[in-house]
C-alpha cells in the first residue's frame, strides 16, 4: 500500500567517500553516550528522564550509549570502535533527551553499548549478543549465548537487558493507569553509507502493520522540502520479540520507529535541529482522533 519515498528532485544524492562522524567527547560523563569506557556508571542499566511527565507520550533509545560496564574493559575490541555506529546510535541521545524536554514527556535510554546486549532484540534472537559486526569481531562475545556460555548469557540478559525492558513496562502501565493511552516513539540512527553503498534517505520511519502513527509521521517529515524518508527503510520495521513489538504491537499500543542518518545529528545543531523538528510534528499527530486508543493490529511476523 505505502511504497518507499524515492529522492526527491533537488535534494542532492550524499558522497560519503570521507565521511567520518563526529567524534564524541570520551572524557565527559554527561550523556551515557559519552561515558568514558573505563569508568561507566556500574548502576542502573537504563536512564529515566521526566518519569513524571505527560503520560500520552514515551520516547525510547534502545542504543543511546557507547559505555560498557567496567568489568567487561572493551570487550577485547581497540576503544576506538567505540566511537562508531557498531557500539551505539550516534546522536540519538542527545536528540531524545532534547525532545523529552521540548515535549515534557518522558524517555527511557539504555545505558550500555548494544554490543554488551542489544536492547532491540529478543532473548531468542541469535544476535542479541553480537559476535561480529560491520567487519569487528568482538573477541569476549564469541562463546557468549545461551548454548555455549549460557552463564554469561543469562548474566547479560538478567542485569543489562530485562531491567530495561522493565522499565519500559512499567512506564506503560504507569500511564494506563491513569487513563492515558500512550504513544511510544523509539528513536534510532543510521550509518550513511553501508557495504560501499551511500544510503539516500535522510531519516526512515519503521512500521509493522499498525500505521496509525507511523504513516502520518511519514508524511510530514516528507512534507519538508530538504528531507527524503524512506518508509521501512534502510530496515524493515517488522522484527519478532524487538522493543516496539514486545511492548506495543503485543499491546496495541500505537507507535512508530523513527531512524535518522547519522551524519545529520552528529553535532549539537544537527542534534537540536531534529528535536526541534520532532517537537513541531509529533503533538498533532499524537492528538488526532484514533490514534490515543488500544488497537490490536497483529505483526507481520505473525504465522500465516
Amino acid at each position: 500500500m505505502f511504497g518507499p519515498l524515492r529522492l526527491k528532485p533537488g535534494v542532492a544524492f550524499p558522497v560519503w567517500s570521507d565521511y567520518s562522524p563526529a567524534m564524541p567527547d570520551m572524557s565527559s560523563s554527561k550523556s551515557t553516550s559519552n561515558v568514558p569506557l573505563d569508568s561507566a556508571a556500574d548502576g542502573s542499566p537504563f536512564e529515566l528522564v521526566n518519569a513524571q511527565g505527560n503520560p500520552d507520550i514515551l520516547i525510547l533509545c534502545d542504543h543511546a550509549s557507547a559505555a560498557l560496564p567496567s568489568k567487561y574493559d572493551t570487550l577485547g575490541l581497540p576503544a576506538t570502535e567505540f566511537h562508531r555506529h557498531i557500539a551505539y546510535d550516534i546522536g540519538c541521545a542527545e536528540v531524545v533527551r532534547a525532545l523529552a524536554s521540548h515535549l515534557n514527556c518522558p524517555a527511557i535510554l539504555g545505558r550500555y553499548s548494544r554490543l554488551l546486549v542489544d536492547l532491540n532484540r529478543g532473548p531468542d534472537d541469535p544476535t542479541i549478543v553480537m559476535k561480529l559486526s560491520d567487519g569487528s569481531v568482538i573477541p569476549a562475545n564469541a562463546d557468549v549465548d545461551r548454548f555455549r556460555d549460557g552463564e554469561e548469557f543469562q548474566t547479560r540478559i538478567a542485569h543489562y537487558h530485562e531491567p530495561y525492558h522493565s522499565a519500559v513496562d512499567a512506564q506503560i502501565k504507569s500511564a494506563l493507569a491513569q487513563d492515558h493511552v500512550p504513544v511510544v516513539i523509539s528513536i534510532h540512527s543510521f550509518t550513511p553509507f553501508w557495504r560501499g553503498k551511500a544510503r539516500q534517505w535522510h531519516a526512515g520511519v519503521l512500521w509493522d502493520k499498525d500505521p496509525r502513527l507511523a504513516m502520518p509521521l511519514l508524511r510530514a517529515l516528507a512534507d519538508q522540502e530538504e528531507l527524503s524518508v524512506g518508509d521501512n527503510e534502510p530496515y524493515g520495521g517488522f522484527l519478532k520479540g524487538d522493543t516496539l513489538y514486545r511492548h506495543c504491537t503485543k499491546r496495541g499500543l500505537p507507535h512508530a520507529l523513527l531512524e535518522i542518518r547519522q551524519d545529520l545529528i552528529d553535532t549539537e545543531k544537527g542534534q537540536a535541529e531534529w528535536a526541534d523538528r520532532l517537537a513541531r510534528i509529533l503533538p498533532d499527530l499524537i492528538a488526532a482522533d484514533g490514534v490515543r486508543e488500544i488497537t490490536h493490529y497483529g505483526s507481520r511476523t505473525d504465522p500465516t
